[in-house]
């Protein structure tokens, strides 16, 4: 099945903008590389982009927003990134700042992290869109996992196939590489990923930048324990300890539990990619004695979830 391409109009952006809004995925263009959008609200809809992308890990997603006033809705902007901001948005720079809890972004979207990467782009087709859509994006790269960014509609169609619902084709994309990822979440600025703003603009603006060191380490994927609750967690539990909640999956429940969620009654892989972090987070409470697991799938989206539970129960540092 091929994906449907249609020019950026105004008529095409509204039409995905509808698509967005109903939870479906949409490619279009930034000054970059062409998207892989998603509604950054919708748990759901970014569990999709996983699922698109062919690419079972849950690195986190940047979002896209129209400006300074969107984001700050939803991250933390000290003096340092409204500079940034201000000077280089809308253009090709990301930030990853602290994010505001009571964010309505997808905690899927960040990886679970506190921190949440956002950036303003500058082609007028994704500002048109997110006007029209009236809510932030998720969008990765529209390709394939491993494989070449796309700069024009032709290669998002190729990459995607009839896994999203819409492409708009705005054309070439101008720059033609990622955008700069610029971590400002710590004390001193660090470079996460060279992109389309050169190194020399930012330190122009924010002074020293460090290239990730040990910032690298903690982002997703990189440390042995991470995406861990307070609360112990048990693995591939078949029945249930005393004082323990379960993260279930599946129709067939042990009895015995405290508390139980589940991450998926039908097995769907894609819901439980949506509903991990969220659901890990509301069991979290001190009146538990554990977190206890039922075993996932390790195909798919399930090698995501079991290596982010894996992680979760690893023996804590210190």
């Amino acid at each position: 099945m091929t994906a449907t391409i249609l020019p950026a109009a105004p008529a095409a952006i509204e039409e995905a903008a509808r698509l967005l809004r109903a939870g479906a995925l949409v490619a279009f263009p930034t000054e970059t590389v062409y998207g892989l959008g998603g509604d950054a609200l919708d748990e759901r809809a970014v569990a999709e982009i996983f699922t698109a992308k062919g690419r079972p890990a849950f690195n986190p997603l940047i979002i896209h927003v129209l400006g300074l006033a969107e984001a700050e809705a939803h991250a933390r902007f000290d003096a340092r990134a409204r500079r940034a901001a201000e000077r280089f948005w809308p253009g090709p720079l990301s930030l990853v700042l602290p994010r505001r809890p009571e964010s309505g972004l997808s905690l899927l979207a960040s990886a679970g992290l506190d921190t949440v990467a956002m950036r303003a782009p500058a082609h007028p087709v994704a500002q048109a869109l997110l006007r029209a859509a009236g809510r932030p994006i998720a969008a990765p790269s529209a390709n394939r996992s491993g494989r070449l960014s796309p700069t024009e509609a032709a290669h998002a169609a190729a990459e995607l196939g009839g896994r999203v619902a819409l492409i708009l084709d705005g054309g070439r994309c101008p720059v033609g590489v990622e955008s700069t990822v610029l971590d400002l979440s710590g004390e001193r600025p660090a470079l996460l990923r060279p992109g389309g703003l050169p190194l020399e603009e930012l330190a122009a603006v924010l002074g020293p930048i460090s290239l990730a060191g040990d910032r690298r380490r903690r982002s997703p994927g990189m440390l042995e324990s991470h995406y861990a609750p307070a609360l112990p967690l048990r693995l591939e539990a078949a029945a249930a300890r005393p004082g323990e909640a379960l993260l279930a999956f599946g129709p067939q429940i042990p009895p015995g539990f405290a508390a139980v969620e589940n991450l998926s009654r039908t097995g769907d892989l894609a819901e439980a990619a949506a509903n991990l972090f969220a659901m890990l987070r509301r069991l979290d409470r001190p009146q538990f004695a554990g977190i206890a697991t039922m075993p996932i799938p390790e195909h798919g989206l399930g090698r995501a979830i079991n290596d982010r539970l894996r992680r979760a129960a690893a023996p804590r540092p210190g």
